[in-house]
């Protein structure tokens, strides 16, 4: 969605030049939790209520942050607190994006996602990145996430970038192919 791109640039912008490269590990951390949080239906419902103050609103996120054992950095929460105030909360998650894309922009690395059909132990986990590092050409933070529908193999997906090496890819190839 462009307009939530649109929306969310300057927020990301002004988070990374106020971290200036020193906390910006810690505070994307800090910011990929809250986009988890302002992802779920019922805390926008709640936050887009007019009976509800944006006070209220942070109070609530800031909160469950707490529970879940996330202090946020008083610069991050002065942006969430920006963000509430400005009626932006859906666009958090991108906010969230966009500021990791600049950290990994300045760290010469990349978020990669592996879809594996079965868990893979950190040992594996190790080698595989090692290949993909290889193949893309730059440092990867991977993290793993299960879909049993590929069957076996993996699909990796680094920014724009796809590698899928999944067996159901390779049967929907073979497919393709005898159907032609």
């Amino acid at each position: 969605m462009a307009e939530l791109a649109t929306i969310a640039r300057p927020y990301a912008e002004a988070l990374f030049r106020s971290a200036g490269g020193n906390d910006a590990t810690v505070w994307k951390t800090q910011m990929d939790s809250l986009a988890q949080l302002a992802s779920d239906a019922d805390l926008r419902q709640f936050a887009d209520s007019p009976k509800v103050a944006p006070l209220q609103v942070f109070d609530l996120i800031a909160g469950i942050a707490l529970q879940k054992g996330l202090s946020l950095d008083h610069r991050v929460a002065n942006l969430l607190r920006t963000v509430i105030e400005n009626g932006r909360l859906s666009a958090l998650p991108e906010i969230a994006g966009q500021f990791s894309a600049l950290v990994n922009a300045q760290s010469g690395s990349s978020d990669a996602i592996v879809y594996s059909a079965f868990p893979i132990d950190d040992a594996a986990l190790v080698d595989v990145v090692a290949a993909l590092e290889k193949r893309f050409a730059r440092k990867l933070q991977a993290r793993v996430e299960i879909d049993a529908e590929l069957i076996g193999g993996i699909r990796v997906v680094v920014g724009d970038e796809v590698l899928d090496t999944s067996v159901k890819a390779r049967l929907e190839q073979m497919k393709v192919a005898l159907t032609a």
